[in-house]
Order: C-alpha cells, then structure tokens, then sequence
C-alpha cells in the first residue's frame, strides 16, 4: 500500500492574472502542495519573449528537485536556441524509467496541434502511468481528440493517472467517454465546487484528474492560494494504491 498526492496545472507559460511573467510563483504552488506527480500544461522551453525564452521545465525540474518527462506540442525552429518547444509536463519525485509523446495533429495545421505524453513511474515496488494532455475547446475535434487519448490510455494493467487541462464540462460526451474507463478523482471526492478557470474568479471546471480502479481517492480539493500564478486553478488529489 502506498499513498500519493498528484496534482495538474495549467501554469500559462509563467504569466500570471496580472500579466506578469513570473515563474517564481509557479514553483511555489507546486513546492507548497507538497505533490508527488505534478501534470503541467502550457510549458515553454525557450518558445518566445512571452517566457523570456527560458527553459520553463529544466528550471522547474532542476529547482524543485523533481525527474520529469515532456511532450511538446508544438515545435519551432529558432537559430539561437537548439530546442524552441511548448506542451505538456510531468514531475516526479519517483524516476521516470520510460516516456512517449504522442502527437495529436488531426487537421494537418488548420487547429492548434496537441499531444499526448505517457510517462512510466517506478514508485517503490511497483510501475505507474502517468499521461498528461491538454485538449482544444472546439466541439467536434474535442472529442476527436478525446477518442485518441482514450484509445491510447485505456486499457492497462498497470495503475494509471491522466492529468490534464480537458476544457470539458463533466457530463459531456467527452467526460463520459473517460468516466467508463477512468474514475473522475472529483466526482469521487472533491471539495467544493471544484472550478478552475478563471483563476481569480472561477466559473467553470476545465482541469480534471482520472485514475484507474487501482486507486482508493481519498480527498480531491482546488487550491485556491495564489491564484494569480497563472489563468487556471490547480487541483490536487491524495490517492492510495489498493
């Protein structure tokens, strides 16, 4: 038996609701939750002035102390910096012992592209999957990428966590799509009314945490400190493996 806390966050690429880049606070919220798994949407590495052109993740990882694993979802070609990318993030306090990016481009273009990471934790005894996405707010290729990261996670042998910005409501066809395969660590046990976005005034819940039936949830909450970190709320969740 072992207990985790995971959380995902959509950090906005460091810019906060003041319009202020300022990664600082990003790894605050990440430091003060206290997080064994951390799934990060929207990281730059070296992307544009927007970041400063930082390396968001070997910053993060390096200072917090963290193993990681990345999946860019969108890559750009810049002279001065060897990598100019921007997508998906995990942090692990546990190695990553293998990891995959899988591309989500399912109109050659026309849309923003998207992806998929798959991570494998070796947490003690035992292996993990950890996905990480972020998914469009248009209706039908929403759920065109839906049916491609549930093709992808489901099923498998091993516990499984996805973390994510989904831009969903729950309910939708889309929610029920991964709540027949995944539990909604929220549904199960959340606190309170579980909205994210906009951070300083949340109206709506876009950031969901699905786990697979290896897991007791034992809490589920939003945190709502320094929500001027970035546009959305984190969520973080305390499981337990059965």
């Amino acid at each position: 038996m072992l207990d985790i806390r995971v959380m995902c966050f959509n950090i906005h690429h460091g810019v906060g609701t003041d319009r202020r880049y300022d990664l600082q606070r990003i790894k605050q919220v990440i430091k003060n939750s206290g997080a064994d798994l951390v799934g990060l949407n929207e990281v730059d590495r070296h992307f544009s002035s927007r970041s400063d052109y930082q390396d968001q993740l070997k910053e993060l990882a390096n200072d917090l102390d963290y193993h990681w694993a990345f999946s860019p979802s969108i890559n750009r070609e810049k002279a001065s910096y060897p990598i100019c990318q921007y997508g998906n993030v995990l942090l692990s306090k546990y190695p990553v012992i293998d990891q995959q990016s899988h591309s989500i481009n399912l109109l050659n273009g026309i849309a923003e592209k998207r992806s998929l990471l798959h991570a494998i934790v070796q947490m003690n005894n035992f292996q993990l999957n950890a996905f990480v996405t972020h998914l469009t707010m248009v209706p039908f290729l929403h759920r065109k990428q839906t049916d491609f990261v549930w093709k992808h996670t489901s099923p498998s042998l091993l516990p499984s966590v996805i973390f994510g910005d989904w831009n969903m409501m729950s309910g939708s066809k889309s929610w029920r799509k991964m709540a027949g395969s995944y539990n909604d660590a929220w549904a199960f046990a959340g606190k309170g009314n579980g909205k994210t976005h906009p951070s300083m005034k949340p109206k709506i819940r876009l950031d969901y945490l699905f786990v697979s039936a290896h897991f007791h949830i034992i809490s589920c909450e939003v945190l709502k400190k320094a929500a001027c970190a970035s546009d959305h709320l984190p969520v973080v969740c305390d499981l337990r493996i059965k």
